[in-house]
């Protein structure tokens, strides 16, 4: 979904931005086969690889230990996720208020409007249900694609091919980085992912050629749509779109996919929260939300509610999609994707890596303190300047 957002990282970022989008997938793929390697351990009788843990919370475990390594990875999980649901319902009211710019209602009424379409997500009660959603979410988002880049294909000949800077706007470049961070973000599912492998000897393959073709699309989505628009390249990309009904068409089929995306991170975030909290005394402080018969209680469904009611009350008030976007990506995204899963193999791998590794390792960690702090700084701030002069929702 985020995807839209990538033209805008090029207008702040320029050449930069597009090569962060590379070096970015290298670094992700690289960080996701090191956590994945840290799920097994050398059998010093028959020199195999074995298995011995399962998740990414399990390495943190080990690690961190068992109480504060699981917390800190659920949090970091439960952050990520939740404002990942937020996100969505701010991009419908970026969509919706793009799309009727001259009507009655505003930023804000538009993404309560969406909250309502929203609020029967509380009654999922298995993941099958949340694929078949997500089944035609990744049908609406092929069609989406095609559509935006065969308009910009059709605008060759007004491309602005000297527009993009080849200089770095250090006030704004931190954002970008954010935003493409966030869009790479994965290592949180790449421990179930390879546990699920027929052949787990082709994750790695996997994981090349996944990243490989994120990094190609994603850079000349976001070099080509900027070519198209250049410096009125606006935050959600289709809002640039000039034709009024096309734009429309568009942005709506973009809203239906921004809700048929809210479930899958939805449905994970409360399956944590779940086990963090309603597992039944005295496992957790709170009783179980789920009957003997696997039916939700009432007061369990009041408070999957409660959760979707939250992101939406967020999303009103933090409203600033690209920004946001970027201080996410700037602080949980970095977290996962750079700087644990690398201290993760250097603290169990230690003995058997060379140098050259360890190196690596600690450049990657080096790289993600200073995306992070720089990143949650300037994003920070200039959400913080977005409310006091006033920029529109």
């Amino acid at each position: 979904m985020f995807i839209v957002s990538l033209p805008f990282a090029v207008l702040r970022g320029g050449y930069w931005a597009i090569a962060a989008m590379i070096g970015i997938a290298h670094i992700c793929c690289y960080t996701g086969k090191i956590l994945v390697e840290c799920l097994y351990e050398l059998d010093t009788v028959t020199g195999q690889r074995v298995r011995v843990r399962d998740s990414y919370v399990a390495i943190a475990k080990e690690c961190f230990g068992p109480t504060w390594g699981a917390r800190a990875v659920n949090i970091a999980q439960i952050i990520e996720l939740l404002m990942t649901c937020i996100l969505y319902v701010v991009v419908c009211g970026d969509l919706m208020i793009g799309t009727f710019p001259e009507g009655a209602i505003d930023t804000r009424s538009w993404m309560m409007l969406i909250g309502i379409f929203l609020l029967p997500l509380g009654f999922l009660k298995s993941l099958q249900h949340v694929s078949v959603l997500s089944f035609w979410c990744t049908m609406s988002h092929l069609f989406i694609n095609a559509i935006i880049i065969g308009y910009c294909i059709l605008e060759i000949g007004d491309w602005g091919w000297s527009k993009v800077k080849w200089t770095i706007d250090m006030e704004n470049f931190p954002i970008s980085l954010g935003v493409i961070v966030f869009s790479y973000t994965s290592q949180i599912f790449l421990p179930t992912l390879e546990g699920n492998l027929i052949d787990r000897s082709k994750f790695d393959w996997m994981l090349n050629w996944s990243h490989i073709a994120a990094a190609a699309f994603k850079s000349l989505f976001g070099w080509i749509c900027f070519l198209t628009f250049q410096n009125d390249t606006q935050q959600v990309i289709t809002n640039n779109l000039h034709s009024a009904g096309f734009k429309g068409l568009v942005n709506l089929c973009l809203v239906v996919k921004a809700v048929l995306s809210y479930p899958l991170p939805y449905y994970a975030a409360c399956e944590l929260l779940e086990r963090a909290f309603f597992r039944g005394r005295p496992k957790t402080i709170f009783p179980t939300i789920w009957t003997v018969d696997r039916e939700l209680k009432v007061w369990g469904l009041a408070w999957k509610i409660g959760v979707i009611v939250f992101t939406i009350l967020m999303a009103i008030f933090i409203p600033h999609f690209s920004i946001l976007m970027g201080f996410i990506g700037s602080f949980t995204g970095t977290m996962l994707s750079f700087i644990w899963p690398c201290y993760f193999h250097l603290k169990l791998k230690r003995n058997s890596m060379e140098w050259s590794a360890v190196a690596y390792d600690c450049f990657v960690i080096f790289l993600g303190v200073l995306f992070g702090v720089i990143g949650v700084y300037d994003s920070g701030s200039a959400l913080i300047n977005a409310f006091e002069i006033g920029l529109p929702f």
